[in-house]
């Protein structure tokens, strides 16, 4: 890797954006530190968002050029490399590109589905080629084994060389009665999940039936973000564990298929109903996928700030710096998926606390170390693999204090916990904005699942306090309305898409209140001698013990 000339580069156009940020300081409440924060966290994202780190992919020259800024970010600040004397951790993974061919559904009902138009298809196993033949289809309701709340839709069904069709989120959204947790999703919902059970259970394809509400975005997204070339951790089994074929399938398709079998009307309700049975769906499919393999490894970013007094107890500060690339242009013939926000926003806002934490006077008595993650959005694949193979004792990390995705709408009034209620965390965030008058709520959106969809959750996953914090929706200067409809905004019109791009007019001021707050949470932290617990009824919390 040429990582001297992507220094180079980048501090060319680091310097070419210097003077983008604004000094003003109209907004209420803004103090002068705070603008100097949102002045330095949209230099940064002028320079991530550029076009000239090509989308900021895994394993491609954006790669190379990312990872090197923001190293040289880490070194400016005198922060000590993280990783035994590297700024860099190695991440193995494998980018499989898979070519669907046509889906071929045969029987009740009979039909030709195009890839990318009524589904999409790829595979983790790591083979040339493979193919379903004739795979009967079995409409498996949500996909969902859940014990706790005894819900199984894969009782007494054998599955193996089947295709599931499943649903996604899980039984409680939108459903007229109390199921699992409500409106917002729990890991059930997720279609990481969906995928992963119906490996266990043997099936040979899995497809998720697309829905926008449930989801919690259009085909556009999938159409973007699970198709062409994925990356996933190298395993030594190849993948073989996995499905063949693991995808999603459009909604109009999906009806199809189901009517086909005496399946109309909502079939969302169809499979909430008690005593719900798989139907087989008297139809089979086949597929056949072409795949390209690239072994190679990606790099997490780590730098660490030490403690005066407990080194070996530490902070842990996370944002990842992928996104997608370049992909399929827009209506403007733009290609390049530049993530100003998504997560350009993230690693800048991480960049400017660990400035503040380098110019306090007072050191911190734990060791604060900032993560930049690679593959977010392949799966969040680097902080897996850093959770699996960590740096740093995680019996001995005291909090994760995740940063993904800040919203370019200015100050707020009120800040969002992903997951709110889940462990300690959300006090100290409590306590820390009450003397400025500012409301703390949990999910906005709690349908979406956010909270298994940033790399937070991996570090949840194996008990380590988990923090993500975004400013909410009621703008300072413009009310509540405007911003949420500016969030709904950038759901339905920029995420994951060409769009999401750097702009002059960009107002970072609430990202520098998340990225403040994020800096006084370390600060109290790095300085307790106390560890943050897991709150009662957290699915969490037998992680941590």
């Amino acid at each position: 890797m040429k990582k001297t000339s992507g220094f180079i580069a980048i501090t060319a156009i680091a310097a070419l954006f210097a003077g983008c940020a604004g000094n003003d300081n109209k907004t209420t409440g803004t103090t002068a530190a705070d603008t100097g924060l949102a002045a330095d966290i949209k230099q940064h994202i002028a320079v991530l968002a550029n076009d000239s780190l090509l989308g900021r992919k895994p394993f491609t020259k954006g790669e190379d050029k990312t990872i090197a800024y923001i190293a040289a970010e880490f070194k400016k600040l005198d922060l000590e490399p993280g990783n035994n004397g590297s700024y860099f951790q190695e991440v193995p993974l494998v980018e499989i590109t898979s070519a669907a061919q046509d889906l071929q559904i045969k029987g009740a009902s009979s039909a030709v589905l195009k890839p990318g138009t009524d589904f999409v298809a790829s595979t983790r196993r790591e083979v040339d080629t493979l193919s379903l033949k004739n795979s009967p289809l079995v409409f498996a309701g949500f996909g969902v084994v859940a014990p706790e709340y005894g819900w199984n839709d894969y009782k007494n069904l054998d599955v193996k060389g089947k295709t599931v069709i499943v649903l996604v989120n899980d039984p409680g959204f939108k459903a007229e009665k109390k199921l699992f947790k409500g409106d917002t999703m729990s890991y059930y919902g997720r279609w990481t999940y969906k995928y992963e059970e119906a490996a266990r259970q043997g099936a040979a394809g899995v497809l998720i039936v697309h829905q926008t509400e449930p989801a919690s975005y259009g085909w556009q997204v999938i159409q973007n973000s699970f198709t062409g070339s994925k990356l996933y951790l190298q395993q030594a089994d190849k993948h073989m564990n996995r499905c063949k074929v693991e995808g999603w399938i459009s909604e109009d398709a999906a009806k199809k298929l189901l009517s086909a079998a005496g399946i109309t009307g909502d079939m969302r309700a169809y499979a909430r109903k008690e005593g719900f049975k798989a139907v087989a769906l008297n139809s089979t499919a086949s597929l056949a996928l072409q795949n390209k393999l690239k072994y190679s490894k990606s790099h997490n970013v780590i730098a660490t700030l030490k403690g005066t007094e407990r080194p070996d107890e530490t902070i842990l500060y996370t944002a990842h710096w992928d996104h997608f690339g370049i992909g399929k242009p827009d209506a403007k013939g733009d290609s390049i998926y530049n993530g100003a926000i998504d997560n350009a926003s993230g690693v800048a806002a991480i960049l400017a606390v660990a400035k503040k934490f380098t110019q306090q006077k007072e050191k911190p008595k734990r060791s604060i170390v900032f993560l930049a993650v690679t593959a977010e959005e392949q799966g969040l694949l680097g902080s897996e693999y850093y959770a699996t193979h960590p740096v740093y004792p995680l019996n001995k990390t005291v909090a994760n204090l995740n940063i993904d995705a800040l919203s370019d709408f200015g100050e707020t009034s009120n800040f969002s916990i992903t997951g709110k209620g889940q462990n300690d965390l959300d006090d100290y965030v409590i306590a820390l904005t009450k003397p400025k008058g500012w409301d703390v709520v949990g999910d906005e959106t709690p349908g979406s699942g956010s909270y298994y969809r940033s790399d937070h959750f991996n570090f949840a996953k194996v008990g380590v306090p988990a923090l993500d914090l975004h400013n909410g929706s009621k703008s300072i200067q413009r009310g509540e309305e405007f911003g949420k409809e500016k969030a709904k905004e950038y759901n339905e019109q920029h995420y994951h898409q060409p769009s999401d791009e750097y702009s002059d007019a960009m107002d970072t001021k609430g990202m520098a209140q998340t990225a403040n707050l994020m800096y006084q949470l370390g600060v109290k932290l790095s300085n307790e001698t106390t560890f943050p617990g897991w709150k009662k009824g957290s699915e969490f919390k037998a992680m941590a013990n």
